[in-house]
């Protein structure tokens, strides 16, 4: 689906160029996003799965990204393929996600809940065995954006400063960081 001009099969065998399915899924056409969908999920579910650190709320998420898509189909001009459209859609979802559920907890806080944990308090211990995957999601929010971003999806510090809000520098740091941890799990 990379590939500009790919060939897609829609449910009853006729054959189409991805640009083509677009259109029709844009038009309203639910069985040409279904194929959309169906040669999408994997990457985004990925994705959703290396930033958010958490399966169940990847699920979560892919969901989100993929509603989005179909409610923004009409914005996609095919500048770019439309697996590097839902890309960036889904990184924009799950940051969304962050931003708004940081508000929520800001909120919570600051009405004196007790009961707010922190979700690295139910991390494994660090005798466990830690495979990249595992270790990648233990790592401080912050900086799992900055790695999957940066070394996972391709990013550059100052794409990424911007898709964040954070300074380059911020960027520059928390890749350093992250990837100072991950040698740190991975060597123990």
């Amino acid at each position: 689906m990379d590939r500009p001009g790919a060939v897609m099969s829609l449910a009853g065998g006729s054959r189409m160029s991805e640009s083509e399915v677009v259109a029709r899924a844009s038009r309203g056409d639910v069985h040409a996003f279904e194929e959309l969908y169906h040669a999408n999920v994997g990457r985004v579910h990925a994705l959703c799965l290396r930033m958010a650190g958490d399966s169940a709320l990847a699920e979560e998420l892919t969901q989100q990204a993929f509603v989005r898509a179909w409610q923004k189909l009409a914005s996609f001009r095919g500048a770019s393929a439309f697996s590097t459209w839902l890309h960036r859609l889904t990184v924009n979802v799950v940051l969304g996600h962050r931003r708004s559920s940081a508000r929520r907890d800001a909120r919570m806080m600051t009405s004196g809940d007790e009961t707010i944990t922190d979700r690295r308090a139910h991390e494994e211990s660090p005798g466990d065995v830690v495979d990249l995957e595992r270790a990648i999601a233990s790592l401080p929010e912050s900086a799992r954006t900055v790695f999957v971003l940066h070394d996972v999806e391709g990013f550059r510090h100052r794409e990424i400063a911007q898709a964040v809000g954070i300074a380059e520098g911020t960027s520059k740091a928390q890749l350093h960081r992250a990837r100072k941890l991950l040698r740190k799990a991975l060597s123990s």
